[in-house]
């Protein structure tokens, strides 16, 4: 069964690093005829919708997927259902700090070679939709023992993956590794890959500006 849109916005998360839930944005949706936005991404997005759904308000509906996305063997067992009858404009996206997650078998959830593969077949599901893409880098992975394990700088592996497929397909990309980077101490959880509240506002800053920068002129520019 396909998830409607109405359904998709009006659902709920928790989230270790969010401080409330993503608002509802339904009762707007006949009234403004505004951009239809979806977020798609791990628990570090879901510490960002409420921001960037604060900053776009009245500029567009921002929704995200009504769960953690996970590695990209999640999305390819539920990307159906979360696209739903939306019609999106823009779909934000990201797999990768699930995928590259080490096992107790001493490997990653997803090996490099699937996670190209993986990704590349949820490229090709979501230009279907004729939604502007925009991938959004993985975030760094802090150095020392994590819960589940991770290792430092594995996701460069996985961004560098990544970039060469969004290139190939003309794929807007938002380095939000970059980004973050230079204020990563100061903005991430101690011995944590999430973050704190400021630095949830911190990368939704971003992630706001460019949706906005590829939203349709007909919105950007309106008083």
């Amino acid at each position: 069964m396909r998830y409607c849109w109405t359904s998709l916005l009006l659902c709920t998360f928790c989230a270790a690093n969010a401080q409330e839930k993503p608002k509802s944005a339904a009762p707007e949706i006949e009234q403004t005829g505004l951009p239809r936005v979806l977020l798609i991404g791990d628990s570090i997005s879901m510490g960002y919708t409420p921001p960037v759904q604060r900053l776009l308000k009245g500029r567009a509906i921002v929704a995200r997927i009504p769960a953690n996305g996970g590695p990209t063997t999640r999305g390819l067992a539920n990307i159906e259902k979360w696209l739903g009858d939306g019609n999106w404009d823009l779909i934000h996206f990201n797999w990768g700090i699930h995928d590259l997650k080490y096992m107790d078998t001493g490997k990653r959830q997803v090996e490099p070679d699937d996670y190209e593969k993986n990704l590349r077949t949820l490229v090709k599901r979501l230009q279907q939709t004729n939604a502007k893409l925009i991938w959004a880098a993985t975030t760094p992975i802090p150095k020392g023992k994590l819960n589940p394990d991770r290792s430092f700088g594995d996701e460069n592996e996985y961004n560098t993956i990544a970039a060469k497929i969004m290139k190939e397909e003309g794929i807007v990309i938002n380095d939000l590794h970059g980004y973050v980077m230079p204020r990563f101490t100061e903005l991430h959880k101690p011995h944590d890959l999430h973050y704190l509240p400021a630095g949830s506002d911190f990368l939704a800053n971003r992630v706001a500006e460019i949706i906005e920068l590829h939203l349709p002129d007909a919105v950007v520019n309106k008083e």
